[in-house]
């Protein structure tokens, strides 16, 4: 059931931009909230949404006085048809002029000691969970022939990365779902947009880390396990701390690509990672990739202690190479 109280006011004035956003309780949906929010120049209405409204106290702490004003609360699980369609009701007019795809989950380990039930709860967040929202906004979109609909994703939907299969992919799912999709409302003058964010310092990935590190992946070899606790696993910590960013790091780009007035399709956020990307791409075969992910991961003393390194390397290599060379 939709909140009829306070946290269901969703009325913005004249001039500003609705803006829905997914998974608002922690981390990246948060930020980009309370952003967009206290916009200085209250340019947006933001409808936070999340699927307990028991956890919106942090979000109404960081909120301040935007709540109530240039922020909304509602219930919304991505996972579920009526509660979808019951949210996007409840705003005026169903006008939504941004919809901001957050929500999602992780999950990380060896394939062989993950259920069938945990995967699956994957990709009903992470994909089907944005698919729902995007088919529940799109038609009123194209009707007005306006909007603007923003998928976070990950680098790990361009660049699989090993123990998290599953995660990539969904994200790779989600990917090859919004590039299709951006032809068509084209034509209707709905722009979509990809944010691909690599490691993010959240409570959430460092709970998962911790969580993983207590499980026991039953029907996994002894030799993968191996490899998995002392080779990704003991070093994940030093690649969050080394390459990631945080929320708000995620934030800001996000508003940047939704104010600009020719907003791009994909949006790395870290740019230690675009030569990682590219690396890919510059062999059509997928060798080079999956050879130098092997070697860091096994050859080179643990793929989280080099990775920082190298990729920061790498990074700064291709900047320099884009700044001297023409273009």
């Amino acid at each position: 059931m939709i909140s009829s109280d306070l946290y269901a006011e969703t009325m913005a004035t004249e001039g500003q931009k609705v803006v829905l956003i997914t998974g608002c309780s922690s981390g990246i949906g948060m930020g980009i909230a309370v952003l967009l929010a206290r916009d200085e120049n209250k340019r947006y209405h933001v409808i936070a949404t999340m699927r307990d409204l028991k956890r919106k106290d942090k979000l109404v702490e960081e909120a301040g006085d935007a709540y109530g004003q240039t922020l909304s609360l509602l219930t919304l699980d991505v996972c579920s048809d009526e509660s979808v369609k019951q949210c996007v009701d409840s705003v005026k007019d169903r006008h939504i002029d941004i919809l901001i795809s957050n929500a999602g989950v992780g999950l990380v380990g060896p394939v062989e000691g993950l259920s069938m039930d945990d995967m699956t709860k994957v990709f009903e967040t992470n994909f089907y969970g944005a698919v729902r929202m995007i088919k529940e906004v799109m038609p009123d979109m194209k009707r007005r022939r306006s909007g603007h609909i923003v998928v976070i994703s990950s680098v790990m939907g361009l660049q699989g990365v090993a123990f998290n299969d599953v995660y990539s992919a969904s994200k790779f799912a989600i990917e090859g779902f919004c590039e299709s999709l951006a032809v068509q409302l084209l034509k209707f003058n709905v722009t979509m947009s990809m944010i691909e964010p690599g490691p993010v310092h959240t409570e959430f990935e460092m709970r998962m880390i911790e969580d993983v590190s207590k499980k026991e992946f039953p029907g996994t070899d002894a030799e993968t396990l191996h490899h998995f606790r002392t080779c990704y696993l003991t070093g994940a910590v030093n690649i969050f701390q080394g390459l990631g960013q945080t929320p708000k790091d995620i934030a800001k780009v996000t508003k940047k690509v939704i104010e600009s007035p020719h907003p791009p399709f994909r949006n790395l956020t870290n740019p230690l990672y675009t030569p990682i990307v590219a690396l890919k791409y510059a062999d059509d075969t997928g060798s080079l990739s999956v050879h130098t992910f092997y070697h860091m991961l096994y050859n080179l003393g643990g793929v989280m202690n080099v990775s920082v390194s190298l990729m920061k390397c790498l990074s700064c290599g291709w900047l320099r190479r884009r700044t001297i060379s023409p273009i």
